[in-house]
């Protein structure tokens, strides 16, 4: 039921007219896809994950990225795939449901009216899945009793 109110675009960030980052968000993650470049070795690729802070780019010269991110990550269920030329990365929430307005701090701000979109969805998201969980419940009660 969430899945249906996954971004339906990714937000991009452009800087100097070029596409650094691309990104979306659910209740519990921020995914970030960057276009890598060609005739890179894959094995050369790399990146980092803390808390509060990102870093990537190609082994042996000066990160791609290394920003520090808006709000804290659960590190242990954060990772980051390459797969046909882009690198994805997912950062999970620690606090779930919160709206992030840029996956770096201080890059590439949605716009006011982007952020209010964006939490409107995520709202409209977390009140499905509390309402799938009541209905499982409802459901589930009956049988309880049989239990007990």
């Amino acid at each position: 039921m969430a899945e249906k109110l996954a971004p339906e675009k990714r937000h991009s960030f452009i800087h100097n007219g070029e596409k650094v980052f691309e990104w979306d968000q659910t209740l519990d993650e921020v995914n970030i896809y960057i276009n890598l470049p060609p005739n890179v070795h894959s094995k050369q690729f790399y990146c980092k994950i803390q808390s509060k802070h990102l870093e990537l780019g190609i082994k042996g010269n000066p990160p791609y990225l290394n920003h520090d991110l808006p709000c804290p990550v659960k590190t242990d269920s954060s990772f980051w795939t390459l797969e046909d030329d882009i690198m994805h990365i997912t950062l999970q929430k620690r606090d779930k449901g919160q709206t992030w307005a840029s996956p770096i701090l201080g890059q590439g701000q949605l716009d006011p009216y982007s952020t209010d979109l964006e939490q409107k969805r995520l709202m409209l998201q977390r009140f499905q899945e509390e309402i799938l969980i009541v209905q499982i419940m409802m459901i589930l009660l009956p049988y309880s009793n049989h239990y007990s």
